[in-house]
């Protein structure tokens, strides 16, 4: 099982979106500093996910999510 996330900057309060397996441990790697893209903008938290039934679904619904309209449908519900 997948899992399609989208995390928070409290430092800045941009988002990133993301799949992963475990998203414990991928939030952990994001705020630990070992993800170039987001090491600069920690502490992260997660703000939203949702669950997917495999790699090839999540990606999809990721790639939505990093959309014009998925950046709306996540303004709809993600306190800025």
């Amino acid at each position: 099982m997948y899992k399609v996330y989208v995390i928070q900057s409290k430092a800045d309060r941009r988002l990133y979106v993301g799949l992963t397996q475990n998203i414990e441990r991928r939030v952990s790697e994001h705020n630990s500093g070992l993800v170039f893209s987001t090491k600069g903008y920690r502490p992260w938290g997660v703000v939203y996910s949702e669950e997917a039934k495999d790699r090839i679904e999540a990606r999809k619904r990721e790639k939505y999510l990093k959309s014009g309209c998925g950046k709306e449908f996540l303004k709809s519900f993600i306190p800025r």
